[in-house]
């Protein structure tokens, strides 16, 4: 199903992406999604097998060396540097999976309709709702919604997103957002369970355990399931990195798959370049 016009495959229909993710587990293999923050992590994550790759405004954080977390405060736009990134980064080299943009619905500046066709006609095939405020809580999460600034704008973006055809592929962190996601169309849902641990910059005590992830990412799926039994459901977050993370959770939910940021492209660098450089230091003359 390639682009006509590029003969590269963005961007594809909200039916064609469903048509794609349908027939990996038709094969009975798991659906991993990937995280890309520069052009060069996109083309090798893709090379690696990755079903569909989202650009996040974190990943340009993540790869300068900062915590993922850095992408949901105001350190700049997050909108501009998604768009950007897929534009002249990501969108460039990707051959043939799909990629999906990371969407601030929460934005008060834009006219999300306007905003979401520039995605769409940037050749993006779908969306993602980060930042997402569904992984804020507390006081501040209640300010946020009391003034309008709160997960129900992500909602709306996702409903504007089904009338537009642009697949969907949302974050939640509780079964009362998997439902309301999936009463307006979403895809995908992604349960949250928190911040990626491990590495030079993921949290270790700001996490839970794997008895909880198992347990949220199920309670997500459960209450999903109850408006719409067709939705693809995905891991993510908090203790759930490795692949063999990835194997526990598929055993013991039912879970798809597994979205990795932190986990695929940074965890990959940092290992990667470490070895790779102590190799070349182990030389002597």
């Amino acid at each position: 199903m390639p682009n006509p016009w590029t003969g590269k495959g963005n961007p594809y229909t909200r039916e064609e992406v469903r048509e794609r993710l349908q027939a990996t587990l038709v094969k009975k293999k798991a659906i991993i999604g990937a995280g890309a923050g520069t052009g060069i992590s996109a083309k090798f994550i893709e090379k690696g097998g990755a079903d569909f790759i989202i650009i996040y405004n974190s990943g340009r954080f993540r790869m300068s060396g900062h915590g993922s977390t850095a992408g949901l405060m105001a350190y700049g736009d997050a909108n501009a540097v998604a768009m950007e990134i897929g534009e002249f980064e990501v969108l460039p080299v990707v051959e043939e999976i799909p990629v999906f943009c990371g969407v601030h619905g929460s934005d008060p500046r834009r006219r999300m309709w306007h905003f979401l066709k520039q995605v769409k006609d940037m050749g993006f095939s779908g969306i993602n709702n980060f930042p997402t405020h569904s992984i804020v809580d507390g006081s501040f999460r209640n300010i946020l919604e009391e003034t309008g600034m709160g997960f129900s704008k992500e909602v709306e973006m996702i409903q504007l997103a089904t009338k537009m055809d642009l697949f969907s592929c949302v974050y939640v962190a509780t079964p009362e957002e998997a439902i309301q996601m999936a009463k307006v169309g979403a895809d995908t849902i992604i349960a949250h369970v928190g911040t990626t641990v491990g590495g030079s910059i993921g949290v270790i005590g700001a996490t839970v355990d794997m008895d909880f992830a198992i347990k949220r990412t199920q309670e997500i799926i459960d209450a999903g399931r109850t408006v719409n039994k067709d939705i693809i459901f995905l891991a993510h977050g908090g203790p759930v990195n490795t692949p063999e993370d990835v194997k526990i959770i598929l055993k013991n939910t039912d879970a798809h798959g597994f979205v990795g940021a932190s986990s695929l492209e940074r965890m990959a660098v940092e290992t990667s370049l470490t070895e790779l450089t102590q190799k070349f230091k182990a030389l002597t003359l």
